[in-house]
């Protein structure tokens, strides 16, 4: 059994007095280990709660180096580390911030070369890379391995989340089955914006591991942040999906000890607001 220090007991308090959270959620947190793409505005920030929230491990993907345009929507950096990889501050703030929690970082995007040993040693995904090539490396992999993803992206005041679960919802490839033949960079952010669907996306981990409450299981949250709108709609399983269709061998997902609710019973509980339309802009959502 994963036990929790004094310390762990005393800095995660104000959380553990949560109706329905406890210590066996706190216990739950600590088991866990989250791959984290991206780290930039949205994935630092969301590493970031995982963090505080104590999470026991974390392993942050991104390559490049820190650009001085970066640091209007960068939590983790100081102006200091501009030119340098972005990943290594991120974990040494992190670890700063909160030393119980283990942090790996990888100075590299993700590739077909390396994401099944990205994910090999995860418990659930993040998705938070800049563009769709590592998007849907990460989705086909999670696939594979039968490990759930929280999948958030933004476009300047527009956003959405969905939680994707092998076996039970559908998957990247379901919602956006247009690959655009293009990545679009350079464009217009907030870090507010980022930082708020940072912590939606954060939350949802929270809630999938620990059972708190509902993740957005078969869901789509679309968001327009400058007008304060949200909207859920459903996320159908495409049972055609070349990654996660009826051909696919990995069509039930069972990790022992994962989240104390059943899955199916978020599943089951239909609460989701189906939209009338579907925007064309929903399928070429980027963030950085």
């Amino acid at each position: 059994m994963i036990n929790l220090s004094p310390i762990e007991l005393e800095r995660y308090r104000r959380q553990i007095m949560l109706p329905g959270f406890g210590e066996e959620a706190q216990r739950r947190l600590k088991s866990v280990t989250a791959v984290v793409t991206g780290v930039g505005g949205l994935g630092g920030t969301a590493a970031l709660y995982l963090a505080v929230a104590g999470i026991g491990r974390l392993i942050l993907v991104r390559g490049g180096e820190l650009r001085l345009d970066d640091m209007n929507r960068q939590v983790l950096m100081t102006d200091d580390w501009v030119g340098q990889p972005r990943v290594l501050k991120a974990k040494e703030t992190l670890a700063a911030i909160n030393p119980d929690v283990q942090i790996e970082a990888v100075l590299d995007y993700v590739t077909s070369e390396n994401v099944d040993s990205l994910l090999a040693s995860a418990d659930l995904a993040l998705d938070c890379a800049h563009n769709f090539t590592e998007r849907n490396l990460l989705n086909d992999a999670c696939v594979r391995w039968r490990k759930p993803m929280i999948e958030a992206a933004m476009d300047g005041m527009q956003a959405y989340l969905t939680t994707i679960v092998p076996g039970q919802t559908g998957c990247l490839s379901c919602l956006f089955p247009e690959k655009p033949d293009w990545d679009r960079r350079g464009f217009g952010v907030l870090g507010a914006v980022s930082g708020t669907l940072a912590c939606l996306t954060a939350l949802e981990a929270i809630k999938l591991i620990t059972g708190l409450d509902r993740p957005l299981l078969s869901q789509l949250l679309t968001m327009d942040l400058g007008r304060l709108e949200f909207a859920k709609r459903h996320a159908y399983r495409d049972p055609n999906c070349p990654v996660c269709g009826k051909n696919a061998p990995w069509r039930t997902f069972s990790r022992q000890g994962f989240a104390p609710r059943e899955l199916t019973h978020h599943r089951e509980h239909h609460y989701a607001t189906v939209l009338d339309h579907t925007a064309a802009s929903d399928r070429y959502l980027l963030f950085c």
